[in-house]
């Protein structure tokens, strides 16, 4: 990525270089506090805030918008407001996935996108270090003997005897990978490509120290099937991409250890939800955690749910009574990176889609 790529398109048209008019979409589960918009309108003094409802609808004009906070919005509505804010220029997500923002009308304009990297990792790493202490000491099997009221002590597994692959080495697979190393485990992990040494990084993002020094081995995409045969919990942390669409399909589920267990904090749309069924069933696998599907919310008519070897959670992973908070300061810093002309926190490489 070169220097322009790294940069606004240039400083906004508003006072002392802050954009004219600011967009903002809802993000995250919650709506914007009071002082959320305070800390915004503090980071852009002079810009008028303009706020638009999941369809991207708003009762203001949007012809002078330069910013756009971008969290609930599809593609189509995504679109239709670049159409009708033709200043748009920079484009914050409010999310650390941006398949929906990268789309070709924001690519041929070279709209700049920022993404959410660093704001989730830790409760997510949270997460699913809870769920792979759950399933190593048994808590469903337990919770089930309480049900049924039983008293039959069951046999747990201490976390040095257990091997974490995490796919997917960003903010949150680092994450992962440093709280699991702290349990005792042994993790191995894979990732696209290595880090650039020059990206710059939100000071949120407490893990970006976190890698190989503290992993027992890295790989490239090549060593995923190893990765798989040798992993008790494989962890899903890649971005969706053309290349990681169905990443974990037929074959690849084919390759995992017997009674290992499939952990997807990611995308829904990384796995083969027909053939993770099929495995699930027949037993080729242990079991399954999923945060995250291809159609959300799941119809309470998935076969997910009747599956005694699956815990479904509602994409909620992410969630923390902080996370709201670290969303709005890495904006409002880009906002100020915005206005000085400096090199924007967290930007996207349109090439790699993340």
């Amino acid at each position: 990525m070169n220097d322009a790529q790294l940069r606004p398109a240039g400083p906004g048209s508003g006072p002392g270089g802050t954009p004219t008019a600011i967009a903002l979409s809802p993000i995250l589960s919650a709506r914007y506090r009071s002082r959320d918009l305070e800390r915004i309108q503090a980071a852009a003094p002079g810009a008028r805030i303009v706020t638009l409802s999941r369809e991207g609808l708003t009762d203001e004009p949007v012809e002078d918008v330069e910013v756009l906070l971008r969290g609930w919005l599809s593609s189509d509505a995504f679109d239709r407001l670049l159409v009708r804010a033709p200043r748009l220029n920079y484009v914050h997500s409010a999310s650390a996935g941006v398949e929906s923002a990268l789309t070709p009308a924001a690519r041929e304009r070279g709209v700049v996108i920022t993404n959410a990297r660093g704001v989730f990792s830790r409760p997510i790493a949270e997460y699913v270090l809870m769920m792979i202490l759950a399933v190593s000491r048994r808590l469903p099997g337990l919770l089930e003997l309480q049900r049924e009221r039983t008293w039959q002590p069951l046999e747990g597994v201490e976390l040095r005897d257990v091997t974490v692959g995490i796919v997917g080495l960003g903010s949150i697979g680092r994450a992962v990978g440093a709280l699991a190393t702290a349990f005792g485990c042994r993790v191995v992990a894979v990732r696209r490509r290595a880090e650039p040494a020059d990206r710059v990084v939100s000071p949120d993002e407490e893990t970006r120290s976190f890698g190989e020094v503290m992993l027992d081995r890295v790989g490239g995409p090549e060593s995923l099937p190893e990765l798989l045969a040798e992993s008790d919990f494989v962890v899903l942390a890649a971005p969706l991409t053309p290349e990681t669409e169905g990443m974990i399909d037929e074959a690849a589920l084919a390759a995992m250890k017997p009674g290992a267990w499939l952990i997807n904090i990611a995308r829904g749309r990384l796995v083969d939800e027909r053939a993770l069924l099929n495995a699930l069933r027949d037993g080729a696998i242990g079991g399954a955690i999923l945060d995250t599907f291809r159609e959300e919310p799941l119809s309470p008519s998935s076969p997910f749910y009747d599956l005694p070897n699956v815990i479904v959670t509602p994409h909620t992973s992410w969630s923390s009574g902080r996370v709201l908070d670290r969303s709005v300061e890495l904006f409002c810093d880009n906002l100020r990176r915005y206005a000085a002309g400096d090199p924007l926190l967290n930007v996207v490489d349109p090439t790699a889609g993340y």
